[in-house]
């Protein structure tokens, strides 16, 4: 239990150190490849029909999959010695978190719009989001990056750190196996309406308790930097669940009222208005800055949830010694 404190520690520095380096290969990669292979496989072979009791082989083969790879790999390096075992442990949990490459993200649209580069902003949105930006305002790129930090401090840091916490990285790995299937299959559309439903209610009840563990922390990390937590607590309970998402409303709603914004509205896919629920009040058009605040409360948020992570597995060690 212990060496799992030093894992999860080494993890969480590596990711915000390092992050995931463009030269180096994601495991989600491979994972995608599996989900596309299987899916061609199922189309080609089941009827349609068939497709909403096919759908379950998706969370079967790449979440239990994935746990049984990572599980088998560090039993076979732990024999050949720990320390090497311990390596690659942090090294594959670190990939599950996003805390580097969430922030970066974030920041580069709030500078870009700081400098005025409104397409260059655009763009670079663009790439971290499903929506139309071509024509977006400053402030609706500032909406956009917002919501997509705030959405993501859930499946990219929260849940990842959860379940290494409890399981390690076969354990971390199987999660952020649920989550590539949800956002490669889990769509509410007509192509996978059937096939991809057992890995969106997969991933929603993976996240279930990740993202009220968010909602506590945010309301303290908004106390802690001197923001709106009473008015954070406040949106988080009335506006969490408008969300589509059953889980990703709470850190939304959370991050609308600490900064006195609203989040939400009309976004455009492929030309197609959708209408989202808005969360929090308006009590002051949304600016870049907002996103450098979101981004701060991110770190903030991920931070003590590391210390909590890190406590409970000690608190865990102590109990099992007495």
């Amino acid at each position: 239990m212990l060496t799992r404190v030093y894992v999860l520690l080494a993890a969480y520095i590596i990711d915000r150190i390092i992050g995931d380096p463009r030269w180096l290969t994601h495991p989600v990669v491979y994972m995608g490849r599996v989900i596309t292979w299987l899916e061609g496989k199922i189309r080609s072979r089941v009827q349609e029909e068939g497709l909403k009791r096919a759908g379950l082989l998706f969370p079967i083969v790449l979440v239990a999959g994935s746990f049984a790879v990572v599980w088998t790999l560090l039993a076979l390096l732990y024999k050949v010695h720990p320390w090497l075992a311990w390596g690659v442990e942090a090294w594959l949990i670190s990939t599950t978190i996003a805390t580097k490459g969430l922030a970066e993200a974030g920041m580069d649209i709030y500078r870009l719009l700081r400098q005025e580069k409104i397409e260059d902003a655009r763009h670079a949105l663009s790439m971290v989001v499903g929506r139309d930006t071509a024509f977006l305002s400053d402030r609706e790129v500032s909406r956009g990056a917002v919501e997509t930090v705030a959405e993501n401090i859930v499946d990219a840091i929260i849940s990842p750190l959860f379940y290494a916490a409890i399981g390690g990285a076969p354990l971390a790995m199987a999660y952020r196996a649920a989550n590539t299937l949800d956002s490669m299959v889990g769509y509410k559309n007509e192509k996978y309406h059937n096939l991809g439903w057992a890995s969106a209610r997969f991933d929603d009840v993976a996240n279930y308790i990740p993202a009220r563990l968010s909602a506590l922390l945010l309301v303290f990390v908004s106390w802690i930097l001197r923001l709106d937590w009473r008015r954070c607590a406040m949106i988080i309970l009335r506006d969490a669940r408008r969300h589509p998402s059953p889980n990703s409303g709470f850190t939304e709603a959370g991050v609308a009222g600490a900064l006195g914004i609203q989040l939400g509205g009309t976004n455009y896919y492929q030309g197609i208005p959708s209408n989202r629920a808005k969360m929090g009040d308006e009590l002051r058009p949304i600016v870049p800055k907002d996103i450098k605040k979101t981004v701060t409360i991110m770190h903030w948020v991920s931070f003590f949830f590391l210390l909590a992570c890190l406590t409970g597995i000690l608190l865990i060690e102590s109990i099992y010694c007495i």
